[in-house]
């Protein structure tokens, strides 16, 4: 195929990817917004309210290795699809497991619900197929803009959605995932009509199942998602409960988690431009400076300070973006063609287990020593990716780092 031919390619790819995760990323952090909330309804121990979304950050992660391997196989289409379908089968079943009154259901259908987001964040990468290495970072944060459309939208209809709780049963916290039942199978769909063939996804590429080369660069760009994550998903989890306990209204719940989804995803364009024209190592240094700030301002908070508590979820926010983004640009660098979808699906596998992992500790350590230690973690987190981004940086020459 011709560069012209390239160029029509990529550009109808950029725009079925924006649809689709418009419609993905409003379904998913509709449900994410109030999970935790269900989860107290369910349970009467608050050290287990972290539990579910800890399973469905981790089941995001589980399934992200297998459609990255299938993705290098057959292309990105399938892979995407069966994601968003997966999250929407999860959702259905959050109603049902509410309706059922059941914790452990709820934590069942969340690992199904959590799949949906493996091809909300995979499909960043699906952008990133053929454009040169100059601009790779502008690509794929363009995907990461479309969902944050979807994904600001969607906390804030939760309360909407929650009045239609009565009528199916169960309680408010669970009504949005109806709505987010929807959304994922409209984005499937999308993906599915769209999305063009094996050709965007180097399909044919696979060199028989060998496994990535991990070079430092690359491991320096998996090491900031990781990193990036972990303290974005640890503080954000426990957000919604620090709130609550204040007093605060679900429509407040909603609006600082869609402030922050706002931090996460808004800033995509131009930390695409930093990667590409600053780069990579220097955006992912930043990430860590904003992380730490961004745990500063959380540490003294209190739920009635809601100013504060979004200040500081939306520097959280933004820290992630530079994170992602400079990560998954100098990963997809560092890697050849043949071995870059399974790589990526590698990575990515790590990065939700650290976000598990973070999801799953930050109800403990929030129930024994309060939202301000959970911060502090976050901050001396958010210290070390900025060690890691200036120790790659000694042993790289900046035009290395640019691909």
């Amino acid at each position: 195929m011709d560069q012209a031919g390239l160029d029509r390619l990529q550009h109808r790819t950029i725009r079925v990817l924006v649809a689709a995760q418009i419609f993905g990323g409003g379904g998913f952090f509709l449900g994410f917004a109030v999970s935790v909330l269900l989860a107290r309804e369910l349970t009467d121990d608050d050290s287990l309210i972290g539990i579910p979304v800890a399973i469905a950050v981790a089941a995001a992660a589980l399934s992200a290795g297998p459609l990255g391997s299938w993705m290098q196989r057959s292309g990105r289409r399938p892979g995407l699809a069966a994601g968003q379908l997966c999250g929407a089968t999860g959702a259905v079943c959050v109603v049902l497991a509410a309706r059922a009154d059941s914790f452990l259901l709820f934590c069942g259908a969340m690992a199904l619900f959590g799949a949906g987001n493996a091809s909300n964040l995979l499909a960043r990468y699906a952008a990133s197929d053929l454009p040169t290495p100059d601009r790779r970072g502008r690509a794929i944060s363009m995907v990461l803009l479309a969902t944050a459309g979807g994904a600001i939208l969607g906390p804030n209809l939760a309360e909407a959605a929650g009045a239609l709780g009565d009528t199916l049963g169960v309680p408010d916290e669970a009504a949005p995932f109806a709505f987010s039942a929807v959304a994922l199978v409209i984005s499937a769909g999308i993906v599915l009509v769209g999305l063009a063939g094996p050709a965007t996804a180097g399909a044919g590429t696979d060199a028989g199942g060998v496994e990535p080369v991990w070079t430092r660069m690359a491991l320096t760009g998996a090491a900031a998602m990781v990193l990036a994550n972990v303290v974005m998903v640890g503080i954000m989890t426990m957000t919604p409960i620090h709130l609550d306990d204040a007093g605060q209204s679900l429509g407040v719940v909603g609006l600082v988690i869609s402030l922050h989804v706002a931090g996460m995803f808004l800033p995509s364009p131009v930390t695409g431009v930093l990667v590409d024209r600053v780069g990579r190592l220097q955006v992912i240094g930043a990430s860590g400076g904003v992380l730490v700030l961004a745990g500063g301002l959380a540490l003294p908070s209190s739920g009635h300070d809601t100013g504060l508590v979004i200040a500081a979820l939306v520097l959280l926010g933004i820290g992630w973006n530079l994170g992602l983004i400079g990560g998954s640009t100098l990963l997809t660098d560092s890697i050849p063609l043949s071995q870059r979808a399974r790589a990526q699906g590698r990575a990515d596998l790590a990065m939700g287990l650290a976000g598990a992992l973070g999801s799953l500790a930050s109800g403990p350590v929030m129930h024994g020593g309060g939202f301000g230690v959970l911060a502090l973690v976050g901050g001396f987190m958010g210290a070390a990716l900025v060690v890691v981004a200036l120790r790659a940086a000694s042993f790289a020459p900046r035009p290395a780092e640019a691909g």
